[in-house]
């Protein structure tokens, strides 16, 4: 069956089930939807069960457009709009889509805008004809998301076109008569960086990540070469989990050598992937360094990209279901539950996730519908790999800050920009607002502000906690004016030059470059100073040098031969900010898995973690377990 009569029979099937005197005048897939265009959008809106009963009856997702002839002009809609909306929703912008019929609105309580169970949303509809979609205002402007949002609206044609032909893709009639599930490991095996999978079936070939080894030049990228992956054209659909560039750094490069279909993400996955991607390539280009794709290749992507929120099912193939859930590791990051066939197989791929609490995220999620299948990080896999309770690792931190600025000293932190940062700076915030540290500036340089930026215009992806103290109490720890972003060369000098008690928080994290560098030369002579290491520093770092007790630290000064830096400061590591699971929450989360997995794979972790990660949930659980090795292909049914 072509898809035009597949179109044609869910259209009588549509008007069969639509309330007397409504009526549709076409109907289109866009991506996973199927978009239902009508000239009279305000009787859907006067009746909110129509879409839901329509998306049951037709177990896919369903938009309703207006037709465009029937929208009122936007200077009249944007006033009846404005009576219709709370005053205090804090409405900044507008913008009209009329080839989708679409008005969105930027406000800085979309709660408000939306209304209880989408009423004001469906007022709207009804005195305007346009369907509106809420965005969040920025809380703290971020160049990252002001530049997506333009460049998404500056190509809204060219995304219907592209959504349109994703969309005929995965609601294609399946044509196998064999039935077989099958996972080809491409990256991220017994080591860890550059992941990346395969699932193969006889209708569908999905990707799941495609990240890049930062730290090694002879490992760095996937086996994108073998058979199984070309032609990339072939691929039906690209899965991130999260936006680490372990597991999304390539994604451009796809695009550069013959993909064109989608990427699904989550909304804050998707704009720190484009952050994380052109510094990347930025760093590489600096270093002398052959960059992999270009900054077009970086928006061609972009352009591709669908979001989806926790918990929505997705069609991504025409045999394949996803449902993205809170994996707790960096905002945005999700378990990705694959549903294949009609009820064939379930495949879970957990990424990089934390079963535990933190300041930011609840515990990932280890409850699903079905699944036979894991395929699950085990970076901290090994049996002696154990991390310190949070509260001690924040009493801990708190601690060595407080005896630092109470001797007039400088506490450098060098950090991730994305997870562990925001985690740290919710501490630090905490502690001054409750007097246990005096209060101090903290500075922010890199592209942590930017990234935490990110975090603040998505607060409904951080933890429960967080949401209530934002959205009852109106307090975003992130706007605290303890936080001093460095957004110059002039501010950074100034306080390398002008010392003061205060708390730097500084890229890169394992101190391989980036401004912590010019910080790290000027107050590790001074005893007074203390370097705070909160993350991992891999062998052969500087980090891991300066762990070891290194005095006299040898430094590239930019071309002009070497100098050495005396290392007087004092050194502390506080461990127990991970944004990964320990070898303790690793089992747990297997042991409370629901329902039980017939199968579990390891994968991102050294050799040692993943084979004994394996080995003792096979002891404990009597399943079949394995530590996957790159290039292999298993058979799943």
């Amino acid at each position: 069956m072509v898809i035009e009569d597949i179109l044609e029979g869910l259209k009588k099937k549509i008007e069969k089930n639509l309330p007397a005197g409504t009526t549709i005048s076409n109907v289109e897939f866009e991506g996973p939807q199927l978009v239902v265009y009508t000239e009279e959008p305000r009787k859907f809106a006067d009746n909110g069960n129509i879409v839901r009963t329509l998306a049951k009856s037709l177990r896919t997702r369903i938009v309703v457009r207006p037709d465009p002839k029937v929208l009122l002009a936007p200077e009249e809609s944007i006033d009846l709009i404005n009576q219709t909306v709370p005053e205090d929703s804090g409405v900044t912008n507008y913008d009209f889509a009329p080839d989708v019929g679409e008005v969105i609105i930027e406000a800085e309580k979309p709660g408000l805008v939306i209304g209880k169970h989408g009423e004001t949303l469906r007022e709207i509809t009804k005195k305007v004809g346009w369907t509106p979609k809420v965005v969040r205002t920025p809380p703290i402007k971020s160049r990252t998301v002001k530049n997506i949002r333009e460049f998404m609206k500056k190509n809204h044609s060219d995304r219907k076109d592209i959504l349109k032909t994703i969309g005929r893709k995965i609601h294609r009639e399946c044509t196998s008569k064999d039935q077989w599930v099958r996972l080809t490991s491409l990256g991220g095996c017994r080591e860890v960086g550059r992941s990346c999978f395969l699932l193969s079936t006889p209708e569908s070939k999905i990707m799941i990540d495609c990240g890049v080894n930062v730290g090694s030049d002879d490992d760095m990228t996937p086996y994108l070469y073998i058979p199984e992956v070309q032609p990339l054209n072939q691929i039906d659909a690209v899965v991130i989990t999260h936006a680490h560039l372990d597991h999304q750094g390539l994604v451009p490069l796809l695009y550069k050598y013959g993909y064109d279909g989608p990427i699904y993400c989550t909304h804050p996955t998707r704009d720190l992937m484009v952050l994380l991607e052109l510094d990347f390539i930025d760093v590489a280009a600096k270093d002398g360094k052959r960059i992999p794709y270009e900054s077009a290749d970086v928006r061609n992507a972009l352009k591709h990209s669908i979001v989806l929120e926790y918990e929505e099912v997705t069609d991504i193939a025409p045999d394949i279901k996803l449902t993205f859930h809170n994996a707790g590791h960096i905002i945005g990051s999700a378990v990705s539950h694959f549903h294949i066939g009609d009820g064939l197989h379930n495949v879970v791929i957990t990424g990089d996730f934390k079963y535990g609490p933190t300041r930011l995220f609840n515990p990932a999620v280890n409850k699903f519908p079905r699944v036979e299948t894991v395929i699950t990080e085990s970076t901290y896999g090994a049996s002696n790999s154990m991390q310190p309770a949070l509260k001690d690792a924040e009493k801990n931190l708190q601690r060595i800050i407080k005896e630092t600025i109470d001797r007039q000293g400088v506490v450098l932190i060098p950090a991730f920009a994305v997870g562990r940062s925001q985690e740290v700076m919710i501490v630090i915030e905490e502690a001054i607002r409750k007097g246990i540290i005096d209060e101090v500036p903290v500075y922010l340089d890199g592209m942590i502000w930017e990234a935490t930026a990110i975090h603040a215009t998505y607060p409904e992806y951080l933890n429960n906690d967080l949401r209530r103290l934002i959205f009852q109490k109106g307090q975003n720890p992130f706007l605290s004016e303890c936080f001093k972003p460095v957004d110059s060369n002039e501010l950074r000098r100034n306080i390398i030059e002008n010392p003061h008690p205060c708390v730097i928080l500084s890229t890169s994290g394992m101190m391989s470059g980036g401004p912590v560098m010019e910080y790290f030369k000027a107050f590790a002579p001074n005893e007074r100073n203390t370097l705070v290491f909160v993350g991992y520093q891999a062998d052969g770092t500087l980090g891991r040098r300066i762990q070891k007790g290194w005095k006299e630290i040898p430094l590239s000064s930019g071309g002009k031969g070497s100098e050495t830096v005396l290392m007087n400061m004092d050194v502390e590591i506080v461990d127990g900010f991970s944004g990964h699971s320990d070898r303790k929450q690793l089992m747990e989360f297997f042991k409370r898995m629901k329902p039980q997995p017939e199968r579990v794979f390891t994968e991102h972790g050294d050799e040692r973690s993943c084979i004994d990660l394996a080995s003792s949930i096979h002891k404990r659980k009597k399943i079949e377990t394995r530590a996957l090795t790159n290039l292999e292909t298993i058979r799943l049914v």
